[in-house]
């Protein structure tokens, strides 16, 4: 039998895991859901448990659907929402408090105070990020001063914290391997992205203790391995990476000036910057893309925190849908004569405005607004967002050249929002056969470490494969008249907050 690869994506809002072959073609998989915790306006939290049984459920499942065994996997790599905060006891492996979720703003003022000090400037020159709550380092703050005697077991060494591919690792080894790697680290506010270690000053800064931290490793390392009795025997773990850049990997992004976005629940695109982080004068991030080989890659990124979750909130939320499926037939048959806009601030704004105080607001409804209008004005509000990443990334790198947008995650597969980016853009939009990109980039990593691929610039752009392209038809002025209207949105909502 051929080597097999198996994928672990754990998500914000379900886990799924993929078994691949040896071609990196999808053999069976498993998912669930994973629920949310809203226990105050603002506040986003997991259960630390649900995501551990949720994990190894997918995982269980993947096998069984294949009826394949563990002594088939030749490597299993990990993806993860980055900037999600476990933190739990190392002799008993349970967290101390539910997960405090990337989307989460309980430390606004925090970050308030960060920046009011004259902080943002070396967070920024350290780690490329911004003094903002969705970054994990205010969270595990907040933990160490909000749970009783946290602050003191840590410095003891009896804590351990990670983001959730560390308590994923930390689960599968049974407690034996306390790791990242450089991609979930660099969104920390903690690691020096140009150094490549966590940065003792920042530590010292937020008042962490550095007997938490995990191990930092390549992106395509020797994970351990996982314990006999989870899967039967043991599986090696050969490959980790945050969900946006283990998406970028999926989608051969590997050169500079390759782009893709990624929509799920947010939307993240990254834009291959080469070997050299590109400082961003536009408030966007500077992130590590990868490390392979102990090599560095970098790349600007934009993170919008609100796309797919706009269709939830119009199914759950509202009750207007039954199916997210739904929201391209109905855009389709809006009144086109409607400009309705929809500014998903739920939970603030993302690039690049990094507005933690602006909330969601609806413009432009008249007594003839109705379900088609308002679907259409949470498509369209994805990508209305994704062009104010994409032009403060050209004003960033002004030689970036000629756009091609490479697409993935559960939106892209409407047609009418891909036309609509791509006609907003004036750009081509390029939609890949596998559309889960980000389980392929941990699966790819896992065969790379397993010596099934070779690296990126020798060949190890062949897994990735054109569905569709998507080309503009929109009139330019039609364009920039509708873009407008969003700017004029978006700053009605931000004078409100």
């Amino acid at each position: 039998m051929p080597p097999l690869l198996l994928a672990l994506d754990q998500g914000t809002t379900s886990t799924r895991a993929i078994l691949y072959g040896p071609d990196l073609t999808p053999r069976a998989s498993a998912s669930q859901a994973l629920p949310q915790h809203f226990p105050g306006p603002g506040l986003v939290e997991h259960e630390p448990e649900d995501i551990w049984q949720g994990a190894l459920a997918c995982l269980r499942g993947a096998l069984a659907q294949a009826g394949a065994g563990p002594r088939e996997i030749a490597g299993l790599g990990i993806t993860n929402q980055r900037e999600t905060v476990v933190l739990w006891d190392r002799a008993t492996g349970q967290a101390l408090h539910r997960a405090i979720v990337w989307q989460d703003r309980r430390t606004a003022d925090a970050c308030a105070a960060l920046r009011e000090g004259g902080h943002e400037a070396l967070l920024s020159a350290r780690t490329g990020l911004l003094a903002d709550p969705y970054f994990s380092a205010t969270k595990l703050a907040w933990l160490l001063d909000h749970v009783p005697g946290a602050r003191r077991r840590a410095e003891r060494g009896e804590l351990a914290f990670g983001t959730v591919d560390s308590f994923l690792l930390w689960r599968l080894t049974g407690g034996r391997v306390h790791a990242t790697d450089a991609t979930n680290a660099a969104r920390t506010l903690l690691f020096d992205i140009r150094r490549g270690a966590w940065d003792p000053d920042l530590l010292r800064l937020f008042k962490i203790p550095a007997a938490l931290l995990p191990e930092v490793r390549d992106c395509a390392a020797e994970f351990g391995e996982t314990a006999p009795e989870l899967l039967g025997a043991p599986v090696p773990i050969r490959g980790m990476a945050g969900d946006q850049q283990a998406a970028s990997m999926g989608q051969a992004c590997f050169a500079p000036g390759m782009l893709k976005s990624t929509y799920g629940t947010g939307c993240f695109a990254l834009l291959n910057t080469g070997t050299v982080p590109v400082a961003s004068r536009n408030r966007l991030l500077t992130t590590i893309a990868w490390q392979l080989g102990g090599q560095r890659a970098y790349a600007l990124e934009g993170a919008i925190f609100v796309a797919g979750a706009a269709v939830q909130w119009l199914r759950d939320g509202l009750g207007l849908i039954t199916d997210a499926a739904e929201t391209g037939t109905l855009a389709a048959a809006a009144d086109p004569a409607q400009a309705v806009y929809l500014v998903p601030g739920f939970v603030g704004l993302g690039a690049p405005w990094w507005d933690a105080e602006a909330r969601g607001a609806l413009f432009g409804l008249t007594r003839a607004t109705g379900r088609a209008e308002l679907a259409r004005a949470a498509l369209e509000c994805v990508a209305y967002q994704t062009k104010d990443l994409l032009d403060a990334m050209r004003a960033d790198c002004p030689d970036m050249g000629e756009t091609v947008l490479r697409v993935d995650g559960g939106m892209v597969a409407s047609d009418w929002t891909m036309q609509f980016l791509a006609d907003l853009l004036g750009a081509p939009v390029d939609r890949p056969t596998v559309l889960e990109t980000t389980a392929l980039g941990a699966a790819w990593l896992a065969g790379l470490q397993s010596g099934l691929f070779p690296p990126p610039g020798a060949g190890g752009e062949a897994h990735w494969r054109l569905e569709r392209r998507f080309l503009p038809a929109m009139a330019r002025e039609e364009a920039a008249r509708r873009h407008a209207g969003w700017l004029e949105a978006v700053a009605r909502t931000r004078s409100r907050a």
